[in-house]
């Protein structure tokens, strides 16, 4: 029945409401009863002490030499008159009409009943427990002694009345039997039950709306989740609000890019490895084929086995790459920091280079703020982001542009930058440009050999170093890129 965590909320809000209601009813009416128990207590007690005062004195006054049992009979059947107007006076004076007072012999006859008007008074005889009570107690009782008395609830005081000799001759009983009590608690749990209804549909509506806002976002995560499982990765949930909901919603916004990020990379990841792979396994294919079968002639298999040579260290340099990658990613690849001349080592890659230099006629410059620059890191990796580096601005340099390599200590830090004059990177692919397989050459025309690897390694390589890769660029005009190192104790010595 309950099983979406809407209707729980509703319900569970609406038990504690109804539960709530109930102990507040139990409450009141308990405090009504207490508080009618007691005032009805002390008044039947007023009551009942006049009463005896009033009987026990008359008695006492009417004076025999030999007081007989049956004297006290007599006594309240001449009196009669006398009494009922004393008793008149004293219920007016309590000024409930629901109050009674009994007269009864020494073995609870009831000689005289005043005010039964209802005729709560079961028999006419008081039970001979009550009375055996009433003689322990010295001739005072309550309403526990006197409950098999009365048809209804009722609070009631005894005393009896007495000969010089202290024997009891009759009793006294006034009683308050509160019919209406059980009327007003009736009323007060009716007026309960009607408030807490309307009470019950505000807070339905208001718990409603509540739970809602609440739920509501919670809903459209699990239908946007559902959809990420069936591969739609578009599907986001609307953020209203700056609440902790609205901030949920937008963490899980947050995600939901990240996720359509990854997946986007996925498959750019496997369609560039697919098309890496296949290009130079093609052409290697397809002139192995025609070497077998003759269509190459002899004089030149020489030229076309190059091709293939060059098409397998290709797929050498990818798979060692997507090796690097896979290590560097599972923590397997680690870096020992010495200390090295980065400037020497600038150098030597710059006179690798020297035959592209001089076939393009770049203008080269090499800058250092001092011969000899020692920088504290793994020589090996920053010798592989370097010379990528390096390699890449002499491919994409212009015929005769200038082309410089500059090694800047300063504070500490060392850095150093690669320059080159060319097409240069659009500012809408800079973001992308440290992206695994990501070529800003969109049509390979000026990079048919890289991967598209070289600068998501550069990238992966710094930052496990702590240090920083960064790119600057004009569309058109020039690109720099430039990485930072840690000097070593040594530097400048």
């Amino acid at each position: 029945m309950f099983k979406s965590l809407f209707t729980k909320y509703i319900a569970v809000f609406m038990l504690i409401i109804i539960v709530s209601f109930i102990i507040l009813a139990i409450a009141i009416c308990s405090i009504v009863s207490n508080y009618v128990s007691a005032a009805n207590q002390e008044l039947v007690s007023r009551m009942a002490s006049s009463a005896h005062d009033f009987l026990n004195e008359g008695f006492l006054s009417y004076k025999k030499e030999t007081y007989g049992l049956g004297e006290f009979r007599y006594f309240v059947g001449r009196n009669t008159e006398s009494i009922e107007a004393v008793f008149s006076s004293l219920i007016k004076l309590t000024g409930d009409d629901q109050t009674v007072i009994v007269i009864t012999d020494a073995d609870g006859k009831i000689l005289m009943l005043y005010g039964d008007d209802n005729n709560i008074i079961d028999e006419n005889m008081i039970s001979r427990e009550v009375i055996e009570n009433l003689k322990r107690e010295g001739g005072s009782g309550n309403s526990s002694d006197l409950v098999n008395v009365f048809k209804t609830t009722s609070t009631s005081q005894a005393y009896s009345v007495n000969s010089d000799s202290g024997e009891a001759h009759g009793y006294v009983i006034a009683s308050i039997y509160s019919s209406w009590i059980g009327e007003l608690n009736r009323v007060i749990m009716k007026t309960v039950i009607i408030s807490s209804i309307w009470v019950l549909i505000a807070s339905l509506i208001m718990v409603y709306y509540l739970t809602e806002h609440v739920i509501g976002p919670m809903r459209k995560m699990r239908i946007a989740a559902k959809k990420f499982s069936q591969g739609h990765f578009e599907a986001r949930v609307p953020v209203k609000g700056s609440d902790e909901i609205a901030e949920l919603a937008l963490a899980f916004n947050n995600m939901a890019s990240s996720l359509e990020k990854l997946e986007f990379m996925r498959s750019s990841f496997l369609a560039n490895v697919s098309h890496d792979l296949r290009t130079p396994m093609t052409t290697i294919s397809g002139f192995v084929d025609g070497i077998l079968d003759g269509t190459i002639t002899p004089d030149r298999q020489g030229h076309y086995l190059e091709i293939v040579s060059s098409e397998v260290k290709r797929l050498s340099r990818l798979v060692s790459s997507l090796l690097d990658i896979s290590k560097m990613q599972a923590g397997e690849k680690k870096f020992v920091p010495v200390d090295f001349d980065i400037c020497e080592m600038g150098r030597q890659i710059l006179i690798s280079f020297e035959q592209q230099l001089t076939q393009k006629n770049l203008d080269v410059e090499f800058e250092t703020s001092s011969d000899k620059i020692m920088a504290f890191a793994d020589k090996d990796a920053i010798h592989q982001v370097f010379y990528n580096l390096c390699h890449n601005a002499v491919k994409f340099s212009k015929e005769g542009g200038k082309y410089k390599v500059s090694i800047i200590e300063n504070n500490k830090k060392i850095r150093v930058s690669v320059y080159n004059e060319g097409d240069g990177i659009q500012k809408e692919d800079i973001p992308y440009v440290f992206d695994r397989f990501y070529k800003g050459d969109k049509s390979r025309g000026l990079d048919r050999t890289g991967a598209g690897l070289g600068l998501y390694i550069a990238k992966t390589i710094m930052n496990s170093h702590g240090e920083d890769l960064t790119v600057d660029s004009v569309y058109g005009e020039y690109c720099e890129f430039t990485f930072t190192l840690k000097c070593s104790s040594q530097s400048n010595i």
